[in-house]
């Protein structure tokens, strides 16, 4: 059964967790999608982890459309947010309702997710009342890396704290159908899921959101680098590929690969006769 912002709510208001996880491309929507996880998220992570940025700061609209029409494709049933990457939305109500008609029109998303609190309300309100689902985006906001001094968690003060709860509050009333809660204290996530009407998800924000989201490559061993200590691995897919790749290149070179079961057979009597009628011209 197709999720939509109506199924989400309801698992929220019966205590049913929401899973949601990162996917770019066609492939891996498509396992994520039949895996049944409700959600997938098309994040300008795909900077980092598909384009190799140093932060999501390059990523541009054509990026993000690109990569949400493949996954689109390849889920059927899953509920697909598109990320509004840096400076498609900021400027002004105008540019922001643009692009969030171009992620939808283009890259047949099912919703759009932007960045901050009361600064980007009126552009929640205008996108929603143009019937486009909205999710917001708080505490850590990667967009705003430079801002925050690095990537660190945010609310710890009880000024910090309160400015959050406030934000969340601000952006529900502006219209937002959901809520990203990254790196805030597990108990002020918790807090704030429960003054919501609206599911919040949480990415190192404790068990007490709605819900959970992580970037795939983080889950699966497959980004290298240092990682986020809510990023708990799943499996070690990265590695495996590593050793799978390996492989391949020493077989390819003992010419153990492609052996008789991967070839395609022509019948003597046709090779015979090319031989004999081309053998002059071998260099």
């Amino acid at each position: 059964m197709k999720n939509t912002v109506l199924t989400l709510l309801k698992q929220k208001q019966s205590g049913e967790k929401i899973s949601m996880l990162t996917a770019y491309d066609y492939s891996t929507a498509k396992l994520v999608d039949e895996a049944e996880i409700n959600t997938i998220l098309v994040g300008d992570s795909l900077g980092m982890v598909m384009l190799g940025y140093e932060s999501t700061l390059p990523v541009t609209m054509e990026d993000m459309i690109s990569h949400t029409a493949s996954v689109s494709r390849g889920a059927k049933n899953a509920f697909v947010i598109a990320d509004m990457p840096f400076m498609s939305y900021q400027t002004n109500v105008e540019q922001a309702m643009d692009n969030a008609g171009r992620l939808m029109k283009e890259g047949n998303a099912n919703a759009v997710k932007l960045e901050g609190g009361a600064s980007v309300c009126n552009q929640i309100k205008a996108i929603s009342q143009a019937g486009i689902p909205v999710v917001a985006h708080l505490g850590l906001t990667p967009q705003s890396v430079n801002a925050f001094g690095g990537f660190k968690v945010q609310g710890k003060s009880e000024a910090d704290a309160e400015k959050i709860i406030q934000d969340a509050l601000d952006i529900e009333k502006a219209g937002a159908c959901m809520v990203v809660l990254e790196c805030v204290p597990a108990k002020l996530a918790t807090l704030i899921t429960k003054l919501l009407t609206i599911p919040t998800i949480g990415i190192g924000a404790g068990n007490g959101c709605d819900g959970q989201v992580l970037v795939y490559h983080d889950m699966l061993g497959m980004y290298e680098g240092v990682a986020p200590k809510f990023a708990k691995k799943f499996a070690q897919i990265g590695q495996q590929m590593k050793q799978a790749f390996e492989e391949y290149d020493k077989q390819v070179k003992s010419t153990q690969f492609p052996d008789e079961s991967h070839i395609f057979k022509i019948d003597e009597d046709i090779i015979s006769s090319l031989e004999n009628k081309y053998n002059g011209d071998a260099k």
